[in-house]
């Protein structure tokens, strides 16, 4: 099992297109994806600098974790994402070693991955993903 590098660093936006200007037209970071995420109730505003990704996060719906996060704590930094050669089996290895799980097996996330998180109770208090690109 590896860790293959950081796959992106989320950030809560209650909207994109402020964000979206600065990576995209002032920073000139051209490698950009939007794709709904049904499960999670986000769009996601993708932003590729070529040695890692900013995935900006707008809820769809009020029920969505992303809602939640901006109403509680405001626009910010929500969670840091790890890219992983075999998630299934950094799962079960975690959670032997007593890391809390949110999930206890994959999900789809955006772009075809695979994810789950980790709970911040065991990772010093940041929401932490891994993803497994298909």
């Amino acid at each position: 099992m590896k860790v293959l590098g950081i796959e992106h660093v989320a950030v809560a936006v209650e909207d994109l297109d402020a964000p979206a200007r600065i990576f995209h037209e002032l920073l000139g970071i051209t490698s950009r994806t939007t794709e709904e995420v049904g499960d999670q109730q986000v769009i996601t505003d993708i932003f590729d600098t070529g040695a890692g990704k900013v995935e900006l996060l707008k809820p769809t719906s009020d029920k969505s974790p992303i809602a939640g996060f901006l109403e509680q704590r405001g626009a910010g930094l929500h969670h840091l994402a790890f890219r992983v050669d075999d998630l299934r089996a950094w799962l079960k290895y975690l959670k032997e070693q007593g890391v809390e799980l949110i999930d206890e097996g994959p999900r789809p996330g955006a772009e075809g991955c695979l994810t789950a998180f980790l709970h911040p109770r065991s990772t010093a208090g940041v929401l932490v993903e891994l993803c497994q690109r298909p």
